[in-house]
């Protein structure tokens, strides 16, 4: 059974969010509030918990398109090859936003996602989401999470979340209710930014 932690968005409790930290580190699965809609995440360095999650979303962890959720831009060297000054403007623009920005993988990235070439890079602009990351020390790997009627697409009440994931995963942050449109996907590896999903965020604000 999960359990349910409620965080306030404005001024995260530090004792809560430590009490998510060591659920992450021991290889758990968290849903989490971002600026978008919930994720269901883990630590990216645990590969039972990756596995966990790809078998939930019914992919085989190799062909997962998993995003990478950072605190900030600075460990984008960890694993992203080195970028255009245009581009990191770009991404300094748009992040903390409702972006995930797809970028060509380097040879560090760890050892679940060896064999990718590109990776989703994600700095959602929500404190709980950015406090998870950063007391962790490195990124959450994320996937939003559906809802199965099709109306609907994404569960914005956390409760109602909790009812559904209760055995599936290990912990549900309640930080109030979340947003039911997913975040803006933009191809950033061709000579020009391209929208693969329109979402959240505005691509035409931030060139």
């Amino acid at each position: 059974m999960a359990e349910l932690i409620r965080i306030y968005e404005e001024n995260p409790n530090p004792r809560e969010i430590q009490k998510v930290i060591k659920v992450l580190k021991r290889g758990g699965l968290v849903i989490y509030p971002t600026d978008t809609v919930y994720g269901l995440g883990c630590d990216i360095t645990n590969s039972k918990a990756l596995e966990r999650i790809a078998r939930i979303k019914g992919v085989k962890l190799e062909k997962a398109n998993f995003s990478f959720i950072c605190a900030d831009l600075s460990n984008l060297s960890d694993y992203v090859k080195q970028i255009e000054n245009s581009t990191f403007k770009l991404l300094k623009r748009a992040l903390p936003g409702p972006f995930t920005f797809i970028l060509s993988g380097n040879n560090n990235l760890p050892k679940d996602f060896k064999k990718k070439k590109t990776v989703g890079i994600r700095v959602p602009g929500n404190n709980i989401a950015q406090a998870l990351v950063q007391e962790l020390g490195n990124p959450i790997v994320s996937t939003s999470i559906h809802d199965e009627d099709e109306l609907l697409e994404y569960t914005t009440d956390p409760e109602l979340i909790y009812e559904k994931w209760d055995n599936l995963v290990d912990v549900v942050i309640d930080g109030g209710y979340g947003d039911n449109m997913a975040s803006t996907v933009v191809d950033l590896t061709g000579p020009e930014p391209a929208v693969i999903r329109q979402g959240k965020g505005d691509l035409e604000e931030i060139l």
